[in-house]
């Protein structure tokens, strides 16, 4: 199995995947701290964390005779981080976490792994396994630590030493007993840069994240009202937050993606709010076809950018267009427009 296993990373690599790792199902200790993560709340109205039991943290359970996991990480970065801050200290441009500026990468990564499961089958013949890329219940960061893709940071994300944080993951479970990789070292440190730059201070502890203060949940998981206490610390991010990782020291060895299906799509990486929020809800869905940004829905959408727009310097033209929206709105979307425009009459 060792020389199948060396074999799987080239044709992995060959695929376009930057690293592929191999590990085991034990995941012990990561079932203990999920546990603790969900009794305190900390995963706000994400029911799915815990509904499926189990399955997360013990992947027998989620497919039957699962021995090892192949983990793989693809990067996704297609402009410099230069350009990432400049966006985002620009406040009337709308900033979208960079991994949501260009083609969904769900579809792109599963096909990819699929592709390596039938190289795999035309080596030794059919065997049992099943993709996953962010779309079940998988301890996706467990597993690529145990797999030596990199460590979790105390922001919650993997790091790799030679590749920063900017990258997808995916998994294949595999009932083929393989050659199992060593598990990535802390490289941490004393460092508290991603604590201390979260605007909402949603980093409550190294390694601790609270969901009902974090912005990429707000705005993309949360479907209601966003809490007062948090929408003046959003700035002009409609769509995730990536703070974090442009304040990490290790993403100065980042690399930019190879994969064009990653460049970013009418523009969104440089938009000026008012033109996403003049979007009609037909615009929206045709310009995010394909992308991640299309599962917030048009609703969602606009009351990100309402709360941008409040957070913009005073302009008439903004306020105008919060008026004229707020007419044909949502009441969701016309409670948001409406602490905007008391934003710019104070």
């Amino acid at each position: 199995m060792i020389d199948l296993s060396n074999q799987i990373k080239q044709w992995g690599m060959g695929l376009g995947f930057q690293q592929v790792g191999i590990t085991d199902t034990h995941l012990n200790i990561a079932e203990q701290r999920l546990k603790e993560w969900l009794a305190k709340g900390y995963h706000a109205d994400m029911d799915y964390m815990h509904k499926h039991g189990l399955k997360r943290s013990r992947p027998a359970l989620l497919h039957p005779d699962t021995v090892s996991i192949i983990s793989v990480r693809m990067d996704y970065l297609t402009e410099t981080q230069e350009s990432s801050i400049t966006n985002l200290n620009t406040p009337v441009s709308a900033f979208i976490s960079r991994y949501a500026l260009g083609r969904d990468y769900h579809k792109l990564l599963r096909k990819r792994l699929q592709k390596l499961a039938q190289k795999i089958e035309q080596e030794i013949g059919i065997f049992g396994y099943r993709a996953f890329v962010d779309s079940a219940p998988v301890l996706e960061k467990a597993i690529a630590e145990k797999a030596g893709l990199g460590w979790i940071g105390k922001h919650s994300n993997i790091i790799n030493r030679k590749a920063g944080s900017w990258f997808f993951l995916g998994e294949i479970y595999t009932s083929l007993p393989l050659a199992i990789d060593s598990k990535s070292n802390n490289h941490c440190g004393a460092c508290t840069a991603c604590l201390d730059i979260c605007p909402t201070q949603a980093i409550i502890a190294p390694y601790q994240v609270d969901a009902k203060r974090c912005i990429s949940y707000l705005t993309i998981e949360h479907k209601g009202s966003i809490p007062i206490e948090f929408r003046s610390q959003m700035g002009n991010r409609i769509y995730g937050c990536d703070d974090c990782q442009l304040i990490c020291p290790w993403n100065r060895f980042s690399k930019p993606s190879t994969e064009t299906d990653f460049n970013p799509r009418h523009n969104l990486n440089s938009q000026h709010l008012l033109d996403l929020f003049a979007w009609t809800e037909a615009e929206f869905l045709q310009k995010t076809e394909g992308s991640a940004i299309r599962r917030i829905g048009h609703q969602q959408w606009q009351r990100n950018i309402a709360i941008a727009l409040g957070n913009a310097p005073n302009s008439s033209d903004i306020l105008q267009q919060l008026a004229a929206t707020k007419e044909r709105s949502t009441e969701l979307v016309a409670e948001h427009i409406l602490w905007a425009i008391k934003r710019h009459e104070q």
